[in-house]
């Protein structure tokens, strides 16, 4: 599949459901990744285009993504795994799976373990790929659930299931809950933590300036929770800190 010669949908490229459409196309093959790339910028859909899960990660800290595709075979992480902590923490998400392996039992493990909504077998076809987006597209109104909270990544905003529950996060801390959210198990240790504050050659937070973060996030929380709730972060004894409440991105 060439860019040039890529079927073209003049009246899709205006449909206004697409406009604003976020799309992380996950895929380790350089040409695949930009033909389609172009082909999706095309039909309006914003695009960020990644190799591998740790490059997605990277992207998750500054962008809300609302539907996934993700390639199987990527170097690191694999495509499944990245699928399953995707459905996990972004539930409401759409994911497309797009890959070379098309056995049954490959197809099953995508939806099962995975929790793909689309299993699209390599070489895709555009115009599969196009219709399946827009039926995702068509559905990108978050549902949640009753007690569930909610990171803003554009407005860096917490907000809760009730009204009153929102708050302004700052940058620090908005790089501290995407981490934990992202972590297996919501949980990591305190050094890898310290290291995702990194930023411009500046080192990373030392163990007391990480330990006041937090503490000024739990205190900001507590202004707007009741005196029942679990905290937002719990100290994990000699290793580092857990996400207590359920957190999706948006």
């Amino acid at each position: 599949m060439s860019a040039s010669s890529l079927p073209l949908f003049p009246s899709l490229s205006t449909t206004p459901a697409l406009n604003k459409i976020s799309v992380a196309l996950v895929e380790d093959d350089r040409l695949l990744r930009e033909e389609l790339t172009y082909f999706l910028s095309a039909r309006g859909f914003i695009v960020h285009p990644v190799g591998s899960g740790y490059a997605l990660d990277e992207l998750l800290m500054t962008e809300a993504i609302d539907i996934y595709i993700i390639d199987l075979n990527l170097p690191g992480e694999g495509g499944l795994s990245i699928c399953n902590r995707l459905r996990r923490t972004v539930p409401e998400a759409g994911i497309i799976i797009m890959t070379a392996r098309v056995t049954v039992h490959d197809r099953l493990a995508g939806y099962q373990q995975g929790g793909a909504d689309f299993y699209l077998p390599k070489p895709v076809v555009p115009d599969e790929l196009l219709v399946v987006l827009m039926s995702l597209g068509r559905r990108m109104r978050p549902v949640g659930t009753a007690r569930q909270w909610r990171i803003n990544l554009r407005d860096r905003t917490l907000a809760g299931p009730e009204e009153h529950q929102r708050l302004r996060l700052t940058h620090r801390e908005k790089l501290l809950l995407l981490a934990l959210a992202q972590a297996k198990d919501n949980q990591l240790g305190s050094d890898l933590l310290a290291e995702i504050f990194e930023e411009d050659g500046a080192p990373p937070l030392s163990k007391h300036a990480l330990e006041e973060l937090v503490a000024r996030l739990r205190r900001k929380f507590k202004t707007v929770q009741g005196p029942d709730d679990e905290p937002i972060i719990k100290s994990v004894w000699g290793h580092g800190y857990t996400l207590c409440i359920p957190l999706v991105l948006t």
